[in-house]
């Protein structure tokens, strides 16, 4: 197996609207076990996303006393968001992550479409069944 981002990252991604609440959110997450979800931000002929993660959910809810009900994801989340490609190495997705400070990543293909989501778990996979010899 090949040690490239397509290889490794979760599929689909899971849009949500920025008017979404937090609890809502929460939930989502749980339900399908994941750790992010993104935001679509898009209007008119311009395509952006945001992300929201537990992280954001932690830091900006949790540790802040904030009602989940009441704050939306818009209020929390993180735009813009840097987008990987399916094509590039773990390592690069890795240095990506470590350069801006994120542990999420969504996968964008040649046409613009977020085809999956990177994370630092999946890379952690990865190393673990790979092996710390493997290039990655």
């Amino acid at each position: 197996m090949a040690n490239l981002v397509q290889d490794w990252m979760s599929s689909p991604v899971i849009l949500i609207v920025p008017e979404m609440t937090v609890a809502q959110a929460l939930t989502l997450m749980r339900r399908r076990g994941i750790r992010s979800l993104v935001v679509d931000l898009t209007t008119g002929d311009e395509t952006r996303y945001g992300i929201v993660t537990t992280t954001d959910i932690r830091d900006k809810i949790v540790a802040t006393e904030r009602d989940p009900l009441s704050a939306t994801v818009a209020d929390i989340m993180t735009s813009p968001v840097t987008r990987a490609r399916p094509d590039w190495t773990l390592r690069k997705a890795a240095r990506k992550m470590g350069e801006i400070g994120t542990h999420h990543l969504p996968v964008e293909d040649d046409r613009g479409s977020l085809v999956g989501m990177i994370s630092t778990t999946d890379i952690f996979l990865a190393v673990e069944e790979r092996g710390w010899e493997e290039r990655l």
